[in-house]
């Protein structure tokens, strides 16, 4: 009486002991599906990194440059937001700061990256009709 075993591979198949030529052409139709499993995973991983780079670091980038623009063009006698909310006129420009007026008298040395934004000229117009 002869007995029949099943050996089960540690890929998840099983084939028949004793089979032979047949379990080299069995490799080879597993590894052709691993490989699609595999694509099959990285896809969704490489989507997320495009969404995450077009919606987050590419804006990121564009907001830096404009911001590093906009403080590289600030000359003294222009009025300038710091990030911090005070108003000022920049009195003097150096390599990382500026020194800034924000009361008659009172003149205070700031970082360049503490500058949020620069004020309009025609805002110091407005301001200088209304004192």
């Amino acid at each position: 009486m002869a007995e029949s075993t099943t050996a089960v591979s540690p890929c998840g198949g099983s084939a028949p002991s004793g089979s032979g030529g047949g379990a080299g052409a069995g490799a080879g139709a597993e590894g052709a599906a691993q490989q699609g499993g595999l694509m099959g995973m990285f896809f969704p991983l490489i989507i997320f990194i495009l969404i995450f780079y077009f919606f987050i670091i590419r804006p990121q980038r564009k907001r830096d440059k404009q911001h590093n623009n906009m403080i590289a063009g600030i000359n003294r006698g222009d009025q300038i937001v710091t990030i911090g909310g005070f108003l000022g006129t920049v009195r003097e420009v150096r390599d990382d700061t500026f020194q800034i007026e924000i009361a008659e008298g009172v003149r205070v040395r700031i970082l360049k990256s503490a500058v949020q934004t620069k004020r309009a000229a025609a805002s110091n117009e407005n301001q200088g009709a209304a004192s």
